[in-house]
């Protein structure tokens, strides 16, 4: 008999969580103005709005921070990361910085410019918000196959080239860098393929043009390029890891996802005249350039955590979880982005609550409805997300209206993912008393997502 699946962990230490009523849930949501980002920690079941700092670290992780140098500069603690950066990225500089948006600051405080234009597969919101906050353009050149939820392909989150080539022709001399993120988020934690990394890189290169890759879930792309893709089945994660960025320029690392800490960040690059000019930023915004905001404890965290996500077990686990909850609500009719990517499960609003129209936030209005039904915080990736156009001032309605249900690493069980499932089907099965969405009460200017303020319609 085939032994059942089970994790490459086990548990040490546990956190009480507590459940609450529905007429408590209604009160906590309507003080927090239909936004989630709002609501107390201690008024959520499960918390699913992220998985960006809040996994469990492992005993060798809290180990090491207890071996934390936190000297100002020069901390040996620094050396310890830089060298697990360099021998899983082969990149020769390293800056860190206490988070991946700070990296994305001051990276790009260096090298855009008002006017520029910045092709991505589909930029996530700090990403574009740097982007646009410094009156540049971002232009995304996802393939076409990621429109379609129900489309069973392999490598969703990969470049379409041809859409790419168009943007680097048109604007020759005005493409400061590409943005290369894998996994690709935005459009449901899908993968790119190594073909389409090489292919995306050899173009960009034929233009003059680097390639920064956004490297937040890079180890669970390098599982599903192990899993997926022809010719690396034999090949170890760190192995495709090296591969993957052969030929980058740059990378940025919001290091509180793949690799497992709560806090924690940095640039990477063989370029050094980046390296000389991004450190001139990184002094005043994040700090001395041996630790750029983060405590040595931290960095010994981080470079543990490194090490161990980047071993096959622990992806497996983590990505098992994640299609666990595929399964279950593949049996209740339940559509999402398939096939089910590598850190969430990103359900297709549009297809749930199919009433609402696009004016009232669809996957917004979800959202709610899930924490209502159990306690459960998702987190909108859609048109709340996606903001108002930096020119017109119009709601951008283009792309997916999803909810990410983000799991994060070694904190839930299996059990968690079948109440999961089972609040989503509740609310399928009552969606026909959905009639209303959200309208918008206040926003800010620019990555309104996490502030803003909306009223119930009807």
């Amino acid at each position: 008999m085939e032994l059942p699946f089970a994790e490459s962990w086990k548990i040490k230490m546990v956190e009480p969580i507590r459940k609450s009523t529905r007429e408590e849930r209604e009160q906590w949501l309507k003080e927090a103005h239909y936004n989630v980002f709002q609501l107390k920690s201690e008024q959520v079941y499960i918390d699913l709005l992220t998985d960006s700092g809040t996994g469990a670290m492992s005993d060798r992780q809290w180990s090491a921070m207890m071996l934390g140098d936190e000297s100002y500069a020069g901390a040996s603690s620094f050396y310890k990361f830089e060298s697990v950066v360099k021998r899983i990225f082969g990149m020769k500089y390293v800056i860190p910085t206490h988070q991946g948006r700070a990296a994305e600051n001051v990276l790009f405080s260096l090298l855009v410019k008002e006017g520029m234009v910045i092709p991505g597969n589909a930029h996530f919101d700090t990403t574009k918000g740097h982007i646009e906050s410094r009156k540049a353009k971002a232009i995304d050149v996802t393939t076409d196959d990621a429109k379609n939820t129900q489309l069973e392909v392999p490598f969703k989150g990969n470049v379409c080239l041809k859409k790419l080539e168009k943007v680097l022709e048109e604007n020759k001399g005005n493409v400061p860098f590409m943005v290369l993120t894998v996994t690709n988020n935005t459009v449901g934690g899908q993968p790119v393929s190594m073909k389409n990394i090489k292919e995306t890189t050899a173009l960009c290169h034929k233009y003059g043009v680097p390639v920064v890759m956004d490297s937040a879930r890079f180890a669970e792309n390098a599982y599903f390029i192990k899993t997926r893709e022809e010719g690396y089945a034999d090949k170890t994660i760190k192995e495709i890891a090296l591969e993957m960025y052969a030929e980058a320029d740059a990378m940025t690392m919001s290091a509180k996802k793949d690799g497992i800490v709560n806090m924690g960040g940095f640039i990477a690059t063989n370029n050094k005249e980046w390296f000389e000019g991004a450190k001139l930023f990184c002094i005043p915004f994040e700090g001395y350039i041996t630790y750029g905001g983060m405590n040595g404890r931290d960095l010994n965290a981080l470079a543990v955590g490194l090490d161990e996500n980047t071993e096959f077990d622990m992806l497996q686990t983590r990505i098992h979880q994640v299609e666990y909850l595929a399964k279950k609500l593949d049996e209740y009719g339940i559509p999402y982005q398939r096939p089910a990517g590598g850190h969430a499960i990103f359900v297709d609003a549009s297809k749930v609550v199919d009433c609402i129209p696009k004016e009232e936030f669809p996957a917004q209005t979800l959202t709610c409805e899930i924490y209502l039904e159990a306690g459960i915080r998702a987190c909108e990736i859609g048109y709340m997300l996606a903001d108002r156009d930096p020119v017109t001032r119009e709601n951008r309605f283009g792309g997916l209206d999803l909810v990410r249900l983000c799991i994060p690493r070694r904190v839930y069980t299996d059990n968690h993912m079948d109440v999961i499932a089972a609040a989503l089907k509740n609310v399928l099965d009552r969606r026909t008393t959905i009639t209303r969405g959200l309208e918008i009460e206040w926003e800010a200017p620019l990555m309104r997502h996490f502030t803003v303020k909306l009223k119930r319609l009807g």
